[in-house]
């Protein structure tokens, strides 16, 4: 039996007292100041459930990849027709072969699980006919997409069973690596969870003409990262396995596949980390200790490579890397490790040698102005909570309710606090919806160069507080929230309207 690891990902979940279990069923949360708000968790029964996190800093060990099944790379989406950037995306119930011989009932986007990936190009007037097919309401976040609030996908954005909507936006943003979700109030962790999670690659003129590794699921390889838990029957029991400070599996599926491997030639190969998991921290590495080069963040390219021996994503940052398979010793076996050792992804590396890329010395523009170091903070946002008692700045999610307002096409700078809870505290990924922002300090240090790029999510400690340069370029209302979907669902989020 593996040892519990240490991810300070999860706060320690333990059973509220009689009142306090059922966020929705407590209006007088809504709003609390600091005194109130550690009374409140003070008074929680120490007595601990089963299926709950034993403390901050101990999670499950994932299970080791056996290796025994070829990694599954998502399909491309073809477009409606020829004449314009149309797709069309149905979220779907279905029933998927996760397990040998046994079908699991699963949600996914035109298809039975997961999605395909959707290919745009900086300057794409884009159309998306998004239908719901499910037997429940849903919404199609675009998770990273600086958009119109009204084509973002937020829980005000909701798609009933049986109808669909047209979005409409056009990509006005650098090449990245994206994805998309569902984004439904209350129940965001669940369809997730049970499937609903694709891919977004933007291209550019940048982008094409680096020569970086780019042929689609050969040298250029998505993977989206999600552990479940499967009960006796191997189903998604989401209810079974529902944890109100982040549901945790000791499963791992990479774009759905189980005990998944990849199969390479000796060449460069591009490595596009998601973390699609509902809470899990990943610290990814190569069991042999060698090096990997980073390349891109959230939202677009470093300005120049980083070398890394590790990278830890919390749950929805991205990144890209680039593993030289041609330059390992594979004499004991290759694969891609999490903190503790479990083995995430193996390699088989053929003995062909593949395509020939390179990693330019110089790939973005990125800058972070003096002006921008050196404009006051406007904006606080405190972190703070653990369960169904998670908040921000004292306050429970209230769609009626706007927490902020921000000038379209003004740079402001926010702080974000993660307070410690009496437990310590634990890492929030904090996400902001509709743009992407610029970290100017962590505890007024530059931020790692790995970091000094675009970012839509960052992870904050205990105790941390960051501070980053964010400008809205469309009007309307979003959503900016902690990305441990279980305390997106219990509250753990606000609204900025940008006039």
């Amino acid at each position: 039996m593996k040892k519990k690891i240490k991810i300070t990902v999860l706060a320690i979940s333990i059973l509220v007292i009689s009142g306090c279990s059922n966020a929705n069923s407590q209006p007088n949360h809504s709003m609390m100041n600091n005194e109130e708000m550690d009374d409140s968790m003070m008074n929680m029964d120490g007595n601990m459930m089963g299926n709950r996190h034993m403390s901050h800093d101990g999670v499950v060990s994932l299970n080791d990849s056996t290796g025994e099944n070829e990694l599954k790379i998502p399909a491309m989406l073809e477009r409606d027709n020829k004449e314009e950037v149309a797709y069309t995306v149905r979220a779907q119930i279905g029933k998927t072969e996760i397990f040998d011989g046994i079908e699991t009932n699963t949600y996914g986007y035109n298809g039975t699980f997961l999605g395909p990936m959707l290919r745009l190009e900086k300057g794409d007037t884009v159309k998306i006919r998004a239908i719901n097919e499910l037997d429940e309401n849903t919404t199609f976040h675009w998770h990273g997409l600086e958009v119109a609030a009204d084509a973002d996908g937020g829980p005000h954005d909701v798609i009933k069973p049986g109808e669909e909507k047209i979005i409409e936006f056009k990509v006005e943003q650098e090449a990245a690596t994206l994805w998309f979700h569902p984004h439904p109030e209350g129940k965001t962790s669940e369809q997730v969870y049970n499937g609903l999670a694709g891919l977004v690659y933007i291209e550019d003129d940048n982008s094409k003409s680096l020569g970086l590794p780019t042929d689609y699921g050969k040298n250029d390889i998505p993977l989206i990262f999600q552990d479940k838990t499967f009960d006796d029957k191997k189903q998604l029991n989401y209810r079974a396995a529902m944890n109100d400070d982040g549901t945790i599996g000791d499963t791992l599926l990479i774009n759905g596949t189980l005990n998944p491997k990849l199969t390479v030639n000796k060449e460069k190969v591009r490595l596009r980390l998601l973390n699609g998991s509902n809470a899990r921290n990943f610290t990814f590495k190569l069991n042999t200790g060698d090096s990997f080069i980073q390349i891109a963040t959230d939202g677009g390219f470093l300005n120049a490579p980083v070398t890394l021996n590790e990278i830890t994503l919390t749950p929805s940052e991205r990144a890209e890397i680039v593993v030289d398979f041609s330059q390992l010793n594979l004499e004991n076996g290759l694969a891609l490790i999490n903190e503790d050792g479990s083995v995430l992804l193996p390699f088989e590396v053929s003995d062909q040698s593949g395509a020939i890329s390179r990693i330019p010395g110089e790939m973005n523009d990125f800058s972070l102005t003096v002006e921008e170091k050196d404009l006051p903070v406007t904006k606080k946002v405190e972190l703070f909570g653990m369960m169904d008692m998670v908040m921000i700045n004292g306050k429970k999610f209230d769609a009626d309710r706007i927490d902020f307002t921000q000038q379209q096409g003004v740079t402001e700078v926010w702080e974000i606090y993660n307070r410690p809870d009496m437990m310590g505290g634990m890492i929030h990924p904090f996400h902001i919806h509709g743009t992407q922002f610029k970290i100017i300090s962590r505890d007024g240090e530059e931020p790692s160069e790995y970091e000094q790029g675009w970012k839509d999510s960052i992870a904050v400690h205990p105790g941390e507080r960051v501070k980053i340069a964010i400008q809205f370029n469309h009007k309307g209302v979003y959503m900016f929230h902690c990305h441990i979907l279980e305390h997106e669902d219990n509250g753990m989020m606000g609204q900025i309207e940008v006039k």
